[in-house]
């Protein structure tokens, strides 16, 4: 660490203000590329995060240094992490076609409660260092990931049909089009009509475009819907 920094990190209202004020800068720059892309967990909820785990690090030094409190400092971080985790599962959702989103977002909510702490800890060079290795995570290696999968076009296809054969016609023109199925799940539908659902995940090198995925298993008679999620 910064031996120059040090003064910074005593539990004095300086010390206290540098730590608030990073914790407000780490989690706004990691919340302001979730509210880019719409996520609802976005600049203001990292903020509150990143705040008050900052918070709780410096009241356990404040209680223990200054207070003189019998307490474990790690304590009350420890409880962070736990109670950081319920807002995280709260962004995870699973839509209707069976797809899990949010991941990414409950990922970087406990990251930044973390940070949170390191700053409220006066540890301003681990909070700076993991904003900016996150941020990297987030805005450049999304690009490179797009990069390195352009070539190869994925598909999330859900498709409902009346009888078990449907899904074996599905699969021949899967490999028909040059379509290598890499994941599926089936399920019963209720209720009077009965039926069967399925969702596919497909990907497509010989060239075959989304369209003509689409409409050639749209064609696949007993087969009632076929939409990309």
């Amino acid at each position: 660490m910064l031996s120059s920094l040090n003064f910074l990190r005593q539990p004095d209202l300086l010390g206290m203000s540098v730590r608030v004020l990073l914790a407000l800068v780490c989690g706004g720059l990691i919340g302001i590329e979730r509210s880019e892309k719409r996520r609802p967990a976005g600049f203001r909820t990292h903020i509150l995060i990143c705040l008050g785990a900052a918070m709780t690090t410096a009241t356990s030094q404040y209680m223990y240094i200054v207070m003189h409190y019998p307490i474990s400092m790690s304590r009350m971080g420890a409880q962070v992490i736990a109670g950081v985790s319920f807002i995280g599962a709260g962004a995870i959702i699973m839509t209707k076609w069976r797809r899990v989103r949010g991941l990414t977002t409950a990922a970087g909510l406990w990251v930044v409660a973390i940070v949170g702490l390191c700053c409220g800890a006066g540890f301003y060079e681990g909070a700076a260092y993991a904003t900016a290795l996150v941020l990297v995570a987030e805005v450049f290696f999304s690009k490179l990931e797009f990069r390195l999968l352009r070539g190869v076009r994925e598909i999330n296809v859900y498709t409902e049909y009346t009888w078990p054969s449907c899904l074996e016609e599905i699969v021949t023109r899967c490999h028909m089009l040059g379509v290598k199925i890499v994941d599926l799940e089936i399920t019963r539908k209720g209720g009077e009509g009965g039926g069967s659902c399925a969702v596919l995940v497909l990907q497509s090198r010989r060239g075959a475009s989304r369209g003509d995925i689409l409409r050639e298993l749209g064609q696949v008679e007993g087969v009632m819907t076929v939409v990309e999620t």
